[in-house]
């Protein structure tokens, strides 16, 4: 006999009579720090997720870097790919502090974050509702000047980082630095 379970059973039979609190909307990413995206994308890939778009966000893309309350410059090397309803992000710190580079140090390679939608309210009622809650932003910026994205210090409360990104309505991914693995003509 073979058993399958539709993804919309399993919710429906999770969220049967609980309450609520519907802030953090949908999960849209699943993250992970790694000190060789290549050898990441080729695990992943094996998994069949992928291909991946790879760039680099630097001060020359990314405005209004801050870690820990503080501006700073930092480069990452960040990549993209889409498995279904999913995002998934590869994320290597290259140079400058990051919470990415503090995670590598702690904890090696592995799942650092979750970024949700916050029911599309605007970004900056997003951030200040996290910090209502008692999370405070831990790193941010705004990648092509349009796509902000913020970190939130939620790992003691629940064991991992959260994350909390818009784009603008008119919003197309740049052409990556490169494709992984590369495009065929």
């Amino acid at each position: 006999m073979t058993i399958v379970l539709q993804q919309d059973s399993v919710l429906k039979a999770l969220s049967g009579g609980a309450e609520t609190d519907s802030f953090l909307g949908n999960v849209v990413e699943l993250a992970i720090v790694t000190s060789d995206h290549k050898r990441t994308m080729d695990g992943l890939l094996k998994l069949g997720i992928g291909p991946w778009r790879v760039y680099k966000f630097s001060p020359e893309n990314t405005e209004n870097q801050t870690y820990r309350g503080e501006a700073v410059s930092f480069e990452l090397t960040v990549c993209f790919a889409q498995s279904g309803n999913m995002v998934w992000e590869l994320m290597e710190p290259v140079s400058g502090p990051t919470i990415f580079a503090d995670f590598l140090k702690a904890h090696g390679e592995g799942i650092h974050h979750v970024a949700y939608d916050c029911n599309n309210i605007p970004f900056e009622e997003r951030i200040a509702e996290f910090e209502r809650r008692g999370f405070k932003k831990m790193q941010s910026g705004s990648w092509m000047g349009r796509n902000h994205f913020a970190f939130f210090a939620t790992e003691e409360d629940t064991t991992t980082c959260f994350e909390t990104y818009a784009f603008p309505d008119d919003w197309d991914y740049p052409e990556p630095d490169s494709w992984y693995p590369p495009l065929r003509d």
